[in-house]
C-alpha cells in the first residue's frame, strides 16, 4: 500500500481524497496555493506544502512545484484528482520518471483516450459503438470535407481532437455554413489547445448523456459499475447527475457495461474511468473517455455500495481489484446536484466570505463540501463548492429526499445555484425521467 501521498488538487475532491487516505491508513500532503491555506482538506492534511500565487497556472497546474512538493515531503505517491493536470499525460509521465507513483492510468494511455481521433479509433477496433463520422482528422481540402458532411448527413458538428468540457466544437446545419465553420473550429483548437487537428462527427439533435463507470487494474482484470445520467446540462457543463440511468434495462447494462470493461483490458487501462456515450432512439454512441476519478462518481459510490476513490489508490497500490463483476448490484437510486457559488439566473461567479453553512441531514443524504462558516471562496477557480447526494429505494423517493436536502441547505454571504436545482427537482418531465441534453437549456432559454 502506497505509505504517502500528494493530494495534487483543491476544493471537495481533495477532502475526498484525504478521507480516502485516512481509511487506508495513508499520510496525506495537502499542496495549495497562496489564497487556499485555510482549505478543509489544508487543515486535515498530515503535511501541508504551498505551492504558489493564486493562479493555478502558477500553483495547481505547475508540475516541477507538485513534483517537488513529493520530493520534500518524502511522499510516494500524487493523486491528481479531476480536473487541473488529472488529464495530462505529459504530469502523468514526468511523475513517474520521478520515481512516484500516479494514482491513475499510465500516460500513453491517457495520451491515447485524451486525443478524440484516436480515441474513437480505439474504441471502433475494441468494439464500442461510435457516432458516424469523418473516421479519422480532416484535410484542408474543402472538396473533401464538403464530400464527408454529405454522406454523413447533415446536421453534423466540428470537434477539435485535443477539445473537452464542452469547448472546440461547432454545429453545422446547412453545406452553407460548413467550410467557415471548419476553419474557425480549427482555429480555435490551435488557440485554446494547441493542437489544430479537429474531425466530424454526425450531429445528434436529441440525445442523451449517458455514461458507464469502470475499473481496471494492471493484472488484467476489469469491471463496470453501472452508468449514470448526465443529461441535465447547461452549456456543456454538468448540473445534475443520477444512477443509474431512467430507462436503461438490465440487458442493455449488462451488454456496454461488458463492452467498455473489454474494451479497458484491450488497451491496458488501468486506474478508475469513464465511457461517455450520447444515446438516442435506443443507440449508444461513444463520444470520449475520461481517464480520471468524476464530479459525479458519488451517485456510482452510492448505488453500487463501492469506494471508487479507495480503489483507486489500491489499484495505484499494485494490488489487484478487491470487487469482481458478481459483486457489483444496482440498487436504489442516487442523484447529484452540483451547489455553485454563482447566480442561479445570471451563472455569475460568486465569490466571498460564507457567513454561515448549514448542511443538509436525514436518511439517504450526503453532502460532499469543502465549505464551512467563515469560508472565503476565491475569484479563482472553478465555482463548485459542493455536491448534495441523495439516496432513495426509487426514483421518486430520491427526488423527494432531494427536494427536501435542497429547503434545508444553508449558505449565507454568497450566491448560489440552490433556487435552479430546486426548480430542476420540481419540473415534471425531470421527474418523469429522459431529458435529453438540450431540455435545461431550452427551459433557460438559452
Amino acid at each position: 500500500m502506497i505509505e504517502k501521498l500528494v493530494i495534487a488538487n483543491r476544493g471537495e475532491i481533495a477532502l475526498r481524497i484525504l478521507r480516502a487516505c485516512k481509511e487506508l491508513g495513508v499520510k496525506t500532503v495537502a499542496v495549495h496555493s497562496d489564497v487556499d491555506r485555510e482549505l478543509k482538506h489544508v487543515l486535515l492534511a498530515d503535511e501541508t506544502v504551498c505551492i504558489g500565487p493564486a493562479p493555478s497556472s502558477e500553483s495547481y497546474l505547475n508540475i516541477p512545484a507538485l513534483i517537488s512538493a513529493a520530493e520534500i515531503t518524502d511522499a510516494s505517491a500524487i493523486h491528481p484528482g479531476y480536473g487541473f493536470l488529472s488529464e495530462n499525460a505529459d504530469f502523468a509521465e514526468r511523475v513517474e520518471q520521478s520515481g512516484f507513483i500516479f494514482v491513475g492510468p499510465r500516460a500513453e494511455t491517457i495520451r491515447l483516450m485524451g486525443d478524440k481521433v484516436s480515441a474513437i479509433a480505439a474504441m471502433k477496433e475494441a468494439g464500442v459503438p461510435c457516432v458516424p463520422g469523418s473516421d479519422g482528422p480532416l484535410g484542408d481540402d474543402d472538396a473533401t470535407n464538403l464530400r464527408l458532411a454529405k454522406e454523413i448527413g447533415y446536421p453534423i458538428i466540428i470537434k477539435a481532437s485535443g477539445g473537452g468540457g464542452g469547448r472546440g466544437m461547432r454545429e453545422v446545419h446547412s453545406e452553407a455554413h460548413l467550410l467557415n465553420a471548419i476553419a474557425l473550429t480549427r482555429s480555435e483548437a490551435k488557440s485554446l489547445f494547441h493542437n489544430d487537428m479537429i474531425y466530424m462527427e454526425k450531429f445528434l439533435e436529441n440525445p442523451r448523456h449517458i455514461e458507464f463507470q469502470v475499473l481496471a487494474d494492471e493484472h488484467g482484470n476489469a469491471i463496470h459499475l453501472g452508468e449514470r445520467d448526465c443529461s441535465m446540462q447547461r452549456r456543456h457543463q454538468k448540473v445534475v447527475e443520477e444512477a443509474p440511468a431512467p430507462g436503461i434495462s438490465q440487458e442493455l447494462r449488462d451488454k456496454m457495461g461488458k463492452t467498455c470493461a473489454d474494451a479497458c483490458i484491450r488497451i491496458g487501462y488501468r486506474g478508475a474511468g469513464t465511457f461517455e456515450f450520447l444515446y438516442q432512439d435506443g443507440e449508444f454512441y461513444f463520444i470520449e473517455m475520461n481517464t480520471r476519478i468524476q464530479v459525479e462518481h458519488p451517485v456510482t459510490e452510492r448505488v453500487t455500495n463501492t469506494d471508487l476513490v479507495v480503489e483507486q489508490i489500491r489499484i495505484a497500490s499494485g494490488e489487484p481489484l478487491s470487487l469482481t463483476q458478481n459483486d457489483i448490484v444496482i440498487r436504489g437510486h442516487a442523484i447529484e446536484c452540483r451547489i455553485n457559488a454563482e447566480d442561479a439566473k445570471t451563472f455569475m461567479p460568486s465569490p466571498g466570505v460564507i457567513t454561515h453553512y448549514h448542511s443538509p441531514g436525514g436518511a439517504g443524504i450526503r453532502m460532499d463540501s469543502h465549505i464551512y462558516s467563515g469560508y472565503r471562496v476565491p475569484p479563482n477557480y472553478d465555482s463548485l463548492i459542493g455536491k448534495l447526494i441523495v439516496y432513495g429505494r426509487t426514483r421518486e423517493s430520491a427526488i423527494a429526499r432531494m427536494q427536501t436536502a435542497l429547503d434545508e441547505i444553508g449558505i449565507e454571504g454568497i450566491k448560489t445555484n440552490v433556487a435552479l436545482q430546486q426548480d430542476i427537482m420540481d419540473d415534471p418531465h425531470f421527474q418523469e425521467g429522459g431529458t435529453n441534453i438540450h431540455y435545461l437549456e431550452k427551459k433557460l432559454g438559452l
